[in-house]
C-alpha cells in the first residue's frame, strides 16, 4: 500500500459572493458554466483527492454547486480569510488527513499541481505545503501584487513578500529577471488537517499585518512551510476585466 493509497487527501472550494473588486465572482460563466464549477471540475479530476466540497456562506452558490451535483458545505459568514472557511468545514470531516485549499477564483488550477502538493506528504514532517512559479518577465518582480517566495534548496520557505526579493547586489534591476531566482507564490495550500485547525487559532503577526500575506502568520509562529515549484503559471481572476482575459483562454484552449 502506498503513502497514497494510506492517506486521504480532501480539497476544499472556499466561495464567497461578496467581492470588492468583483461581486459574484463565482458564479460568473467561463465557456458557459459557473467559474466554481469550472474550480471543481479541475480538482474532481485529481485522482489522488478522496473528496472535493466548495465551502460558502452564500446561498446562491449553494443552489449553483448542488444544480452541477458538486459537494457543498455552508459556513459562517464572518469569516476574516478562507483559511478560517475551509477549516469550519475541515473540521466536520472524519476522514481526512490532509486538506488542500484551492481558491474558488482558480478555474484553471492543474492536477500536476494537486498531485504535486499530495506528493509533499509522503514526509511525515512536512505540515504545510504550497507552490511557486519561475518568474520570467522583469515587470512582475516589482509588482506588490505578485508575492515573490524565496526558499531553501530543500524547499522550507525564509519569506514571502511583494517586495522584489531576493535582492541582486551588483547586477542591473532590468537583468535581475535573467538570473531566474525570482518565484511567484501561488495561492495553493496544503495541510495536515490538526496543523490547519492550529493554524485558525493564532494571532495576527506583525509581519503578517504589514505585508497583508496571511502565510508570514503561519511562519512567526514557527510553522515550517514546504514550497514546490511548478512549470504551470496561475490565472487567478479577481476582477472583471481578468474574466475577460479567462475567457480569451478558455477559447484558446478549447
Amino acid at each position: 500500500m502506498t503513502i497514497f493509497n494510506a492517506m486521504k487527501f480532501t480539497a476544499i472550494i472556499p466561495a464567497r459572493y461578496a467581492s470588492t473588486r468583483f461581486p459574484g465572482k463565482p458564479l460568473a460563466l467561463i465557456g458557459g458554466k459557473p467559474m466554481i464549477q469550472r474550480v471543481y471540475e479541475q480538482a474532481i479530476s485529481c485522482t489522488l483527492l478522496t473528496n472535493v466540497v466548495v465551502a460558502t456562506d452564500d446561498e446562491r452558490i449553494r443552489r449553483t454547486v448542488e444544480d452541477f451535483g458538486g459537494q457543498v458545505m455552508m459556513t459562517r459568514s464572518d469569516h476574516i480569510s478562507g483559511t478560517d472557511r475551509i477549516a469550519e468545514v475541515a473540521a466536520n470531516l472524519s476522514d481526512t488527513d490532509v486538506v488542500i485549499n484551492i481558491q474558488g477564483d482558480e478555474p484553471f488550477v492543474r492536477v500536476e499541481q494537486l498531485e504535486q502538493l499530495c506528493s509533499f506528504f509522503v514526509q511525515p514532517g512536512v505540515a504545510i505545503a504550497t507552490l511557486a512559479h519561475p518568474i520570467t518577465e522583469a515587470a512582475m518582480i516589482t509588482d506588490p501584487n505578485v508575492v515573490k517566495a524565496v526558499f531553501t534548496p530543500t524547499g522550507r520557505a525564509l519569506y514571502f513578500s511583494r517586495a522584489p526579493i531576493p535582492y541582486l547586489r551588483g547586477i542591473d534591476h532590468e537583468d535581475w529577471v535573467k538570473q531566474g531566482m525570482h518565484f511567484q507564490h501561488l495561492g495553493l495550500y496544503a495541510y495536515r488537517k490538526e496543523v490547519l485547525l492550529e493554524l485558525t487559532q493564532l494571532s495576527a503577526a506583525p509581519l503578517e499585518q504589514a505585508e497583508s500575506l496571511e502565510q508570514l502568520r503561519w511562519l512567526a509562529a514557527d510553522y515550517p512551510i514546504y514550497v514546490g515549484v511548478t512549470p504551470h503559471k496561475s490565472l487567478g481572476i479577481d476582477t472583471p476585466e481578468d474574466l475577460v482575459k479567462a475567457e480569451a483562454y478558455w477559447a484558446k484552449m478549447h
